[in-house]
């Protein structure tokens, strides 16, 4: 991938989000396509593929006719940032969880494409993008989908660009602690630096153990505000499924990651 800055008119430096469908649109069959909300207009993606980087993998809840939907959003970061959105339960979510789960290293470029079924599916197909060789894992129906999410997140985390530092000097486990919960999370980045201007400081490791302990609470709960019908619910899960096992002698990270996987998980099933 070029860092070369192109200067000039362009367009403003948002995600592309692709949905996934297999459809018809003035006459054009697609399988993925764009959607021009200002127009109220599909736009057919006709490329079947994508390549590029996978560098996050977030669950999200949007609002559909007064019902949260669970999305599985797939980013990746080619010649630009293209965030792939499908439903959580759907084929193509479960075909892309089942082979990115043999993908040891994301610092590698993959190529996503999508391929029909039957009766207007969507499958997903990975590839090595450099040898063009398909990554391929047995169909299983009852696969845990929400394990697979926190085990490819959590390679995305390990293989995620390390803190900016020279090799003289290795991260503080402070700091360290907090990008990899943050990543984790998939907290904004930008709310941690307020947090820490508040405080006076820039990283978490020139702050007292108890104020990192409250930045942890802080994104962990913002994660789990909408996994609650009562906001309260998420105050009380914390401390007896996250902070109770960590004062056991638990993995923190191992922890939360846990935790995110029960309430995702259950907040699934309700739907």
């Amino acid at each position: 991938m070029s860092n070369e800055i192109k200067l000039g008119l362009c367009n403003p430096p948002e995600p592309i989000y692709l949905y996934v469908k297999n459809g018809e649109s003035s006459g054009e069959s697609f399988l993925w396509y764009h959607f021009n909300i200002d127009q109220d207009k599909t736009i057919p993606v006709q490329q079947r593929g994508l390549t590029g980087y996978l560098s996050e993998l977030r669950v999200t809840a949007k609002e559909f006719k007064g019902k949260d939907n669970i999305k599985l959003d797939i980013v990746f970061a080619s010649d630009e940032v293209y965030i792939i959105r499908t439903g959580i339960e759907t084929n193509f979510s479960k075909t892309f969880l089942l082979a990115a789960s043999l993908v040891q290293n994301f610092t590698k470029p993959l190529t996503i494409a999508v391929t029909s079924g039957e009766e207007n599916t969507v499958f997903c197909r990975l590839y090595d993008a450099a040898t063009k060789v398909r990554i391929r894992r047995e169909w299983n129906p009852n696969a845990d989908w929400a394990s697979l999410i926190t085990e490819i997140q959590s390679r995305l985390t390990e293989t995620s660009a390390p803190l900016s530092l020279t090799p003289e000097q290795p991260p503080h486990p402070q700091d360290m602690r907090v990008k990899q919960i943050r990543t984790l999370l998939n907290y904004p980045l930008d709310l941690v630096r307020e947090y820490l201007q508040f405080q006076d400081v820039d990283r978490p490791s020139l702050l007292p153990a108890n104020k990192v302990d409250s930045l942890v609470k802080t994104m962990c709960l913002a994660w789990a505000a909408d996994k609650f019908e009562n906001p309260n619910d998420a105050e009380s899960s914390y401390p007896k499924q996250v902070i109770d096992a960590i004062a056991s002698g638990a993995e923190e990270l191992a922890t939360i990651r846990s935790w995110m996987q029960q309430l995702t998980t259950a907040k699934a099933g309700a739907a």
